[in-house]
């Protein structure tokens, strides 16, 4: 039986996405995308998934990684469980099967529930598809070391709390910019993980 958080969250998602209104809060401005020097063929499918799962059945969670110093791409950030997208892999699978290489949950114990708004990583060249599961308890992980260094929770009323949205200045590409960022588990949240729980809080400001 799907508890009352997850069945609102389910119908939530099927309707109309908020997509880039909410996405644009946490993209880096001004934006210096390198789109334009990119073959749009050459962009790769990538899945993440937000597993939630239930403490004393009110309290929800979900797990964020810090990638190892070893990945070819976005070393040491803060990110999602997720990857590439096989060759005739369901996107949604894609997702579930990359959370057990990651950190070790079970694909037959995750119920996938919808998705969010997927969108283009130029810097890295992925298009990525973010989905939302559930679990119904807290699972035991095993982090696959090459890929990650740690894996830790974090709750939906952190997520929620306004004050975990920050802005830091920094210089890219030559360019002064403002990056936002959530302030999560002492951890800076940004870039492409930082936009799709943009749009998970704004769906979660709707149903909460």
């Amino acid at each position: 039986m799907e508890p009352v958080f997850i069945k609102k969250l389910k119908n939530r998602l099927e309707q109309n996405l908020p997509g880039s209104i909410a996405q644009d809060k946490m993209k880096i401005k001004p934006n210096i995308s390198i789109n334009k020097f990119i073959d749009k063929k050459n962009i790769r499918p990538a899945a993440v998934l937000i597993l939630l799962y239930p403490i004393k059945q009110t309290d929800w969670y979900f797990f964020l990684t810090k990638r190892s110093l070893k990945v070819d791409h976005h070393k040491g950030q803060i990110s999602l469980p997720g990857g590439m997208i096989e060759k005739n892999e369901l996107k949604k699978d894609a997702a579930t099967r990359e959370a057990f290489e990651e950190i070790g949950v079970s694909q037959k114990k995750i119920n996938i529930i919808g998705s969010l708004t997927n969108f283009s990583v130029p810097v890295s060249r992925f298009e990525i598809f973010p989905f939302i599961g559930w679990i119904s308890n807290k699972p035991k992980t095993k982090i696959q070391i090459t890929e990650v260094e740690k894996v830790f929770s974090i709750s939906i009323k952190s997520l929620l709390n306004p004050e975990k949205e920050k802005f830091k200045d920094d210089i890219l590409s030559g360019v002064p910019v403002k990056i936002p960022y959530f302030d999560l588990n002492n951890e800076m949240v940004w870039g492409a993980t930082s936009i799709i729980l943009s749009e998970f809080k704004h769906i979660l400001e709707e149903i909460i």
